[in-house]
């Protein structure tokens, strides 16, 4: 889920270390966790509305030297209004801000989301918590290798020039940002709240940092509700790569979509048609790029324009895709096309440095998580090989990105094997944190009960509110009582 934010502190605002205060010598984050936190008002409409406030919480810039510099972490929280059963953490992905999103947790969570203090956290690098913003012009590394060698050698040159911006610019700060730290800011927070336990519900790229702090800090968690779950040993920069299946199988349900409402959008009135104008459209951006409103479209772009759109099998995601496939077809055919409506907001995103800062504190997290090939080679032998199975996003989930050409991490990517009773929810199709992942981590997490919702292309479908009401039923229940189901279940 990729949410927008406000900009917040630079680095260039890295405060030094907070002043000393009774701190016990058996904890050297004393100071940290006892902190006065000041609620105001948060500057945010639906945060404001809802009647939620906004803090900044000071944590250490570097956990090993607490002493040291700090930064501050933006937290938002909407009170309980019912019988309250503890503080909640949310994370909506990405990685991505999250400080926006108790008022929508608590609304696609009618009879459990009142009874929580629901607390919206940026993790650092991102939103209002100390971002990084490496002047990209992209909002997203994210991108296809193309068709030819000529636009694989496009692709590294960019993804070498994304992180040497950042490197440039923020080079001191990025080996601090990581999921581990997040998780450790995310104790503070614990902390600072005054709570000895926390809930937390998180989807997506928030399942790994869930899981993360569940093996940082034992015992810390009370209710856990994981939605669309990473494989924690396959967190890498190179995720995306084993989810060109997942894609390929979603967009040949979505052509048998289109291909129903031939009438409408004029795709084909087969699968293979609709799939074969899909295929032309790429390869039309590949000859030369296809003018869209100020946008030149290439063959690099198309495919990401399509992956981006291509994680919600309801009706309304699906009319999207056709609206923007048509479009782009008539592009293809020499039409003049505006850059409106979804297309338009996908190549603003793609195409300008509108939400660099997005892009960039994404970029850091995961860079900062685990290592990447260093080989350029190393890519296109897998953009080549994939290509020729999966002809859509196979040059996606293998091309290379910024980390490549990133500083090593400073600590190992965390092991994650223990006891935590909580709910995963995982579907069969969904084309980003793939099912396979979900089934990892509740392997990975004894205790845990999975929720499989069976034959949906989506992802994280209870943050996405996708309205299966079994599902939903079945995350009331388990916040509402902290009773798991007795085995795992099926929703269809």
């Amino acid at each position: 889920m990729r949410i927008l934010m406000a900009l917040g502190l630079s680095v260039a605002a890295l405060a030094p270390a907070v002043p000393a205060a009774a701190a016990a010598p058996s904890d050297p984050l004393a100071r940290f966790h006892h902190q006065k936190l000041h609620w105001d008002v948060c500057h945010m409409k639906e945060l404001d509305d809802a009647g939620a406030q906004c803090a900044d919480v000071t944590v250490p810039l570097d956990y090993a030297r607490p002493d040291g510099k700090t930064i501050t972490v933006a937290i938002s929280r909407l009170r309980a209004t019912g019988k309250r059963l503890g503080t909640m953490v949310i994370n909506g992905g990405g990685p991505g801000p999250a400080i926006d999103m108790p008022p929508y947790i608590r609304a696609i969570t009618p009879k459990a989301g009142p009874r929580f203090d629901l607390v919206g956290m940026d993790p650092r690098g991102l939103g209002r918590s100390t971002p990084v913003d490496c002047g990209w012009p992209s909002g997203t590394w994210i991108r296809s290798a193309g068709g030819d060698r000529r636009g694989f050698d496009a692709s590294v040159s960019f993804a070498r020039t994304l992180a040497e911006r950042c490197l440039a610019k923020y080079g001191s700060y990025l080996p601090y940002i990581s999921t581990r730290n997040i998780a450790r800011d995310m104790d503070v927070v614990r902390a600072a709240l005054g709570e000895r336990k926390i809930s937390y519900n998180g989807a997506s790229y928030g399942t790994y940092l869930g899981a993360v702090y569940a093996a940082l800090f034992p015992g810390r968690l009370d209710r856990a509700v994981l939605d669309s779950n990473v494989d924690p040993d396959r967190w890498s920069p190179r995720l995306i790569h084993g989810a060109e299946e997942a894609n390929e199988r979603a967009l040949a349900h979505w052509a048998d979509w289109a291909a129903r409402r031939d009438g409408t959008y004029h795709l084909g009135r087969t699968r293979a048609a609709v799939l074969a104008t899909v295929h032309r459209i790429i390869a039309r951006a590949g000859r030369a790029p296809l003018p869209v409103g100020p946008y030149e479209v290439d063959d690099s772009t198309v495919p990401t324009v399509l992956f981006n759109l291509l994680s919600d099998d309801r009706d309304r995601p699906r009319a999207d895709l056709a609206t923007t496939v048509a479009a782009l077809d008539r592009a293809a055919h020499g039409a003049h096309v505006p850059a409106t409506g979804v297309l338009g907001e996908a190549l603003e995103f793609l195409l300008t440095g509108k939400e660099s800062v997005y892009g960039s504190g994404q970029a850091a997290i995961i860079c900062g998580d685990a290592s990447a090939p260093r080989n350029p080679e190393t890519y296109w032998r897998d953009v080549q090989k994939e290509r020729r199975v999966h002809p859509t996003f196979g040059a996606i989930g293998a091309n290379i990105g910024p980390c490549a050409f990133w500083p090593s991490p400073r600590e190992p990517r965390t092991k994650v094997n223990l006891t935590l009773p909580s709910l995963l929810i995982g579907a069969t199709g969904d084309p980003r944190t793939v099912y396979a992942g979900s089934l990892a981590l509740h392997r990975d997490l004894k205790g845990s009960r999975l929720v499989t919702l069976k034959g949906a292309d989506v992802h994280a479908p209870y943050q996405a509110a996708y309205g299966n009401a079994c599902l939903t039923a079945k995350v009331d229940d388990y916040l509402l009582t902290a009773r798991l189901p007795a085995t795992d279940t099926t929703c269809t």
